[in-house]
């Protein structure tokens, strides 16, 4: 029988395995009682030397305990008290007479002070530690309250102690309703980690020996045949050169997961490779070309009728401005009021005294379409600035540059003290000599765009010339672009994969 063979075999075993295993963990967890418990332990345990900056007068160091002098036999003890059971335990589960919980006696010393110095990160354990709660001490003794503590939770205590030498007997005592208090103890730095039970070691070697066995089957045999899938051939990616980082990584992947496929990139743009795919559409006579146009928004609405969407991803972008300005963020209109040649200067808002420089891309740019549609509301004005750096046309009201790529755009406002531009939100990450910029006073970012309301942001398409053959290789790349691993490539790069349910709804979208 085919599927009788040595790996399935080793793979139902496993499984078998793991199921008796966690069977066995269910059984133990039902039979064996799970009782309350709190552990202390002494963290330290230490004399407190003389403080020579105060003539040699024995001080208590950091005025944990106001500025008393401390005897000359003072020790300091640090003493953790902690949940280290499976339930919590509160205020009813401690059997001392009410209000008292516990109790903490230093053998041959006296407690002169104490303070709590770290409730964990449960600040509302800190009401408890107060003489209305029922916290005092006397002699070597202290008296605590009813701490109520959830699995996990810990609090500290500092003890200025005399009459006695370091390293003294410190014992905690209390009684707990189906439980116990006792000392723990905490794996130090360079030990060696708790040992596993018998039970635990069979079974981790066990399901090690079979792991190994079915991993060397698999590297053993001869099975040189492609992931379920994969197609062979040329293809084509053109278009954005903002999601082009991701069109190259995805490329490389695919060819390295399917072998016999050949995967370019040749981003010039949005609008460029919208055209670019309809005129190898135009130009193959029948069927579809072995193009896909990557574009940041939808093509437009007239002339391209033969091309068919895909949506990939939710893309965010972000004006970035250079380091020189220092402002954090800026609103719609003070964007369209710089735009419109209002604004030349930033110290109008506040920034230094240092002329607008705007770096746009070119009308093939898809993220300039994005830009102009949701947040300047208009087209850009038309370029007065060849080089970015002196106003070419003196009638211009603001000086504008265009580059033909995300990576100009942001090495130009890096190296422009006063330029601002705009770019796909990863793409100025690690640029430097820029920022990115909020807009409306909310951050540009990709975890919560969804409910953020964030607006400098689109879908990202991937666009074929009609549909191509379900057996082509524009199908398959498509199929592992949209559905498939090539999402967690698009997610790395800092896109939302339209497939997961945060994105759902902005891909939805008309």
């Amino acid at each position: 029988m085919e599927w009788f063979s040595a790996e399935n075999v080793i793979a139902v075993l496993t499984a078998v395995l793991g199921v008796l295993a966690s069977v066995g963990v269910l059984w133990y967890e039902r039979r064996v009682p799970r009782r309350k418990r709190i552990g202390y332990r002494v963290q330290m345990d230490t004399p407190i030397g003389r403080n020579v900056r105060n003539g040699g007068r024995p001080d208590v160091p950091f005025g944990l305990f106001g500025e008393a002098p401390s005897p000359p036999d003072a020790t300091l003890v640090l003493l953790r008290i902690e949940n280290d059971g499976p339930q919590s335990v509160g205020d009813a589960d401690y059997t001392g007479r009410p209000p008292h919980g516990l109790t903490v006696e230093f053998t041959g010393r006296r407690i002169r002070a104490v303070a709590v110095t770290q409730p964990g990160d449960a600040d509302h354990l800190m009401e408890h530690f107060t003489p209305e709660a029922g916290m005092r001490h006397s002699g070597g003794t202290l008296h605590l309250p009813r701490v109520p503590l959830n699995p996990g939770e810990h609090f500290k205590l500092l003890f200025l102690l005399a009459g006695g030498p370091a390293e003294g007997l410190v014992r905690v005592t209390g009684g707990l309703r189906d439980g116990e208090v006792r000392p723990n103890t905490a794996v130090p730095a360079d030990g060696n980690p708790p040992r596993f039970s018998r039970p635990a070691r069979l079974i981790t070697v066990l399901l090690t020996l079979c792991v190994v066995a079915l991993a060397t089957i698999i590297v053993v045999r001869d099975d040189t045949r492609p992931p379920m899938g994969c197609a062979t051939g040329r293809l084509t990616l053109v278009g954005s050169t903002a999601f082009a980082p991701v069109a190259e990584e995805l490329a490389r992947k695919y060819e390295d997961d399917c072998p016999g496929s050949t995967i370019t990139v040749d981003a010039h743009g949005t609008t460029t490779g919208i055209r670019a795919l309809a005129e190898a559409g135009a130009r193959h006579k029948t069927g579809s070309p072995a193009v896909i146009a990557l574009s940041d928004g939808p093509k437009p609405d007239t002339g391209y009728d033969q091309l068919r969407e895909n949506r990939v991803a939710v893309s965010a972008f972000a004006m970035v401005v250079n380091d020189r300005v220092p402002l954090r963020g800026l609103t719609t209109d003070d964007v369209r009021r710089i735009y419109a040649g209002e604004i030349r200067n930033w110290s109008r808002l506040g920034g230094p005294d240092l002329p607008v420089v705007l770096v746009s891309r070119n009308t093939n740019s898809g993220t300039r379409e994005v830009f102009q549609r949701r947040v300047l509301g208009r087209y850009e004005p038309a370029p007065s600035s060849p080089d970015c750096r002196r106003k070419a046309d003196p009638a211009a009201r603001v000086l504008r540059c265009e580059v033909d790529s995300t990576r100009q755009v942001m090495s130009t406002v890096a190296a422009i003290p006063g330029a601002l531009g705009y770019s796909e939100l990863r793409s100025g990450a690690d640029v430097p000599g820029l920022h990115r910029l909020a807009l409306d006073g909310r951050a540009p970012s990709i975890e919560d765009i969804a409910r953020s309301g964030y607006r400098y942001r689109e879908i990202e398409y991937a666009y074929t010339y009609g549909r191509p053959p379900a057996d082509s290789l524009v199908s398959s790349f498509l199929v592992y672009l949209v559905r498939g691993s090539g999402q967690d490539v698009v997610r790395t790069h800092g896109h939302l994969p339209c497939a997961t349910p945060e994105a759902l709804h902005i891909c939805a979208e008309p």
